[in-house]
């Protein structure tokens, strides 16, 4: 989930420098298309969500953020069917089998939409990981992508700003956090993720146990 992305990305990132007046160049038939590939790469874990939507932003403009959003429904969608086809009832199984772990899928099916939502807002939680283990809760998919779509929300906007007010995509790709203001908004997200996470999880256990 680290390894494969960094490397995907890596050299993503070269292939998109090297091609970015091709990319430039591209119609909105082609970028539409081209954009049908991040529903995969982030579904995968080979792009994490904030990386397309950087990309998209810098050759496409504020037009690709509803293409975003969908790319990013359609990916939680798709994961959302390849965890049902694997041995789903083993991995519940196994977690279920853990007490820490069982409390955890029992907190966030008594809070599916804030505890997602929340989970959703911190760019540093694996975009396919947290995925799967929402539905390895029995989290409604309903829920799922709700929660999902609130979530993103500010981090896609953030990103496609981002994109925009770049000159060159090598710097971009480089250093996508190189503005102060962005740099204090990634932190903040992180702070009410993590902070709202534990809250709504602790106040869902003790639900749970009593």
């Amino acid at each position: 989930m680290i390894i494969v992305p960094l490397a995907a990305t890596s050299f993503l990132s070269v292939f998109f420098v090297k091609n970015e007046e091709t990319f430039l160049a591209y119609s909105t038939f082609e970028w539409l298309s081209f954009s049908a590939a991040g529903i995969f790469t982030q579904a995968f874990a080979l792009t994490p969500p904030t990386f397309v939507a950087l990309v998209l932003s810098y050759f496409w403009g504020w037009k690709t953020l509803p293409v975003l959003f969908i790319i990013n429904l359609l990916a939680i969608y798709l994961i959302n069917i390849i965890v049902k086809m694997l041995d789903h009832e083993r991995f519940v199984g196994f977690l279920e089998n853990n007490p820490k772990a069982q409390k955890l899928m029992k907190s966030i099916r008594k809070e599916e939409v804030k505890i997602i939502s929340l989970a959703k807002l911190s760019p540093v939680l694996p975009f396919t990981f947290t995925n799967f283990v929402f539905t390895l809760s029995g989290a409604k998919l309903r829920n799922i992508l709700l929660g999902g779509f609130l979530g993103m929300i500010p981090r896609t906007v953030m990103s496609v700003w981002a994109g925009t007010q770049a000159k060159e995509i090598r710097k971009l790709l480089e250093d996508p956090n190189r503005n102060n203001t962005q740099q204090i908004l990634v932190i903040a997200l992180i702070i009410i993720s993590a902070f709202g996470l534990i809250y709504v999880i602790n106040k869902a256990v003790k639900r749970v146990t009593d």
